[in-house]
């Protein structure tokens, strides 16, 4: 019996934007930036891809309504082959992970899934939270870096990365939590035609879930720009003065004899 995965998703902030604090420097200003999902997510969302494509599993792409630019990811996911996208709403202000838990978990609870996937961070916080707390707040048992999934009947074999690229395999019960690192694949890709497709389809159902309780969390009470501890030599010169500079660079740190 084909399984039902649901893959939550997060829209950030596109790196290449130029980033400001807001006035009391406690978040990014966000009025005037790009969003796009995160790199992690799509991760994600590929590998339950993979899943379906070998199981016939049903897909099932979630984000919040808080998100910004959230309807483009939504969309892209279905051209890339989700069965479904599901924008949920209830979860305002949902910028803490340990609120944007809550609020999946309250969709989950009333559209349960056999798995979730989803990416093990975010590129805005790094942090690693969601897909434990996810699980938590559901009661199943959970796995996180991950860099494969494969059904298995009632339960699925899960390759998990540790450092110096180190892994093991383990079987776990389904249902279950999965926080993704990387897919077996990289992330296919959608062309815009299809998305375009995708929008004028419509199938982009909005939810309202109603979170539980989101329990302690952190809070930001400043963040500091980097600081710039030095600045870029830009060496010039045709090719042969530009490679005895760097000669010299290196044999001055002591990285290169002769």
């Amino acid at each position: 019996m084909p399984v039902r995965i649901v893959v939550p998703v997060k829209a950030v902030p596109d790196l290449v934007e130029e980033i400001e604090l807001t006035p009391d420097e406690t978040d990014i200003d966000r009025e005037f930036l790009k969003f796009v999902l995160n790199e992690w997510d799509a991760q994600a969302l590929e590998e339950a891809l993979l899943v379906k494509d070998a199981t016939g599993a049903e897909v099932v792409v979630v984000g919040l309504h808080e998100d910004p630019d959230i309807d483009q990811a939504l969309y892209t996911a279905i051209a890339k082959g989700a069965d479904s996208a599901v924008k949920i709403s209830g979860g305002e202000g949902s910028t803490r992970t340990s609120d944007r838990a809550a609020v999946f978990a309250g969709y989950l609870s009333a559209e349960p899934a056999d798995l979730v996937l989803t990416g093990v961070q975010a590129a805005d916080d790094l942090d690693g939270q969601l897909p434990p707390m996810l699980a938590a707040h559901l009661g199943l048992p959970h796995v996180s870096v991950v860099v494969g999934v494969q059904a298995n009947g009632n339960a699925v074999t899960i390759r998990q990365e540790f450092a110096g690229g180190r892994s093991h395999e383990l079987e776990v019960s389904l249902p279950a939590v999965v926080g993704v690192q990387a897919a077996r694949q990289a992330p296919r890709y959608a062309p815009i035609s299809r998305i375009r497709q995708a929008m004028q389809a419509g199938g982009l159902r909005e939810v309202d879930a109603s979170p539980g309780t989101t329990g302690p969390s952190l809070t930001v009470r400043r963040m500091y720009r980097p600081e710039a501890a030095g600045h870029a030599e830009m060496l010039t010169g045709n090719a042969d003065e530009v490679a005895a500079k760097i000669a010299d660079l290196l044999r001055g740190r002591g990285l290169m004899k002769g």
